[in-house]
């Protein structure tokens, strides 16, 4: 399964995901693309060391969001990508990349969605006092990560915890998580139809 990815900051989890790949466990997965919209994003030089080809525009540099979305569009069709894997990707994908990949992109998210959606979720555990928050992937849609949910993980919420401690506990449930969660994209293990997250199988059966 050829696979691009799709980053904005750091690439902690990109970083994970090739390395997965290194060591044998993505046997069906080819990384063949990193694409970011931040220039000085350090996931860049995580993705060039690893000898993936990347596309890094700002869609400050087009005359509109549509033109930036075709852009990437473009180069995602040339490389006949067949899905997509948001792994810290901090924009909304709009209505013209959306309805060429409808069903073929997945995002991480760090809460157990659909509480706390958008950039502010693991503040948001916090500040309503939850007492489990995790991380979820689903499927995209149009919306702020309301997409149908294929895959999530749970971390505990202790009194004593800040941003910091709990970010780096939800980052260790996302290294686990969504790896497996490709893994299994790429064997066939689960698809989306009619807005509903299907499962297969080992021997092909849909449950």
């Amino acid at each position: 399964m050829r696979l691009a990815l799709m980053a904005s900051g750091t690439g902690s989890n990109v970083e994970v995901l090739l390395s997965e790949k290194q060591s044998g466990k993505l046997p069906l997965v080819d990384w063949v693309l990193l694409g970011c919209d931040r220039l000085d994003a350090p996931v860049i030089q995580k993705a060039r060391s690893k000898v993936l080809k990347t596309w890094v525009h700002s869609p400050s540099e087009f005359a509109e969001k549509t033109h930036y979305e075709k852009s990437l569009h473009q180069v995602l069709t040339e490389q006949e990508v067949d899905g997509i894997v948001l792994a810290g990707y901090m924009r909304l994908i709009g209505p013209a990349l959306l309805e060429h990949w409808q069903g073929r992109i997945i995002n991480l998210h760090p809460s157990l969605l659909p509480s706390f959606p958008g950039q502010h979720s693991i503040q948001d555990a916090l500040k309503y006092r939850v007492k489990l928050t995790g991380c979820t992937v689903h499927f995209v849609d149009e919306g702020i990560d309301t997409g149908p949910i294929i895959a999530q993980e749970s971390v505990p919420i202790f009194s004593t915890d800040t941003k910091e401690t709990l970010t780096k506990r939800i980052h260790q449930a996302e290294y686990s998580l969504l790896p497996k969660t490709v893994r299994r994209w790429s064997e066939g293990g689960f698809y989306l139809k009619d807005k509903i997250v299907h499962f297969v199988d080992e021997v092909g059966e849909t449950i």
